[in-house]
């Protein structure tokens, strides 16, 4: 994570961050995923029957790959020196493009948005997070996550 002084942070707002390295989307992280919550629909984990739908292999789920952003945004977010910790503070808005098929690799393409001081020592990072698939046109899904950073 670039670590910036408070007085600049601010001066973030409204530019591309860059992109995470790509990552692969196997059946293996895709039934881990399932595993952990309880999610086995057929065209997650069933590859025979996920075939014979109009995506032709299984598919993440669409949380999975929402789950994602904290891991792939870490390196990207700009965030105030002094950082005490950062959490998740939500989403404003998710948009599940298209799925992202079994052993498809996915990137996530980040902008900072809007920088808000909540209360002193307090900044809501707002971005828009766009998780690219290799090799096609529409995203998976475009996002607004927010980050609560303490200093």
């Amino acid at each position: 994570m670039p670590y910036v002084p408070v007085a600049e942070l601010k001066s973030y707002e409204g530019k591309e961050l860059g992109s995470s390295d790509w990552l692969t989307i196997d059946q293996e992280r895709i039934n881990l995923f399932a595993e952990a919550t309880g999610d086995f629909q057929f065209i997650h984990v069933d590859p025979v029957k996920a075939a014979q739908t109009p995506f032709g292999s299984t598919i993440a789920h669409g949380f999975l790959s929402l789950s994602l952003i904290p891991k792939l945004m870490e390196s990207l977010l700009v965030l105030p020196e002094g950082l005490k910790m950062v959490v998740n503070y939500g989403l404003d808005s998710v948009r599940f493009i298209q799925p992202v098929k079994v052993d498809s690799r996915v990137r996530l393409k980040v902008a900072l948005t809007e920088v808000t001081e909540k209360k002193p020592g307090q900044w809501l990072l707002k971005a828009t997070a766009t998780l690219e698939i290799e090799g096609q046109e529409k995203p998976a899904f475009i996002a607004e996550p927010l980050s609560l950073a303490f200093v």
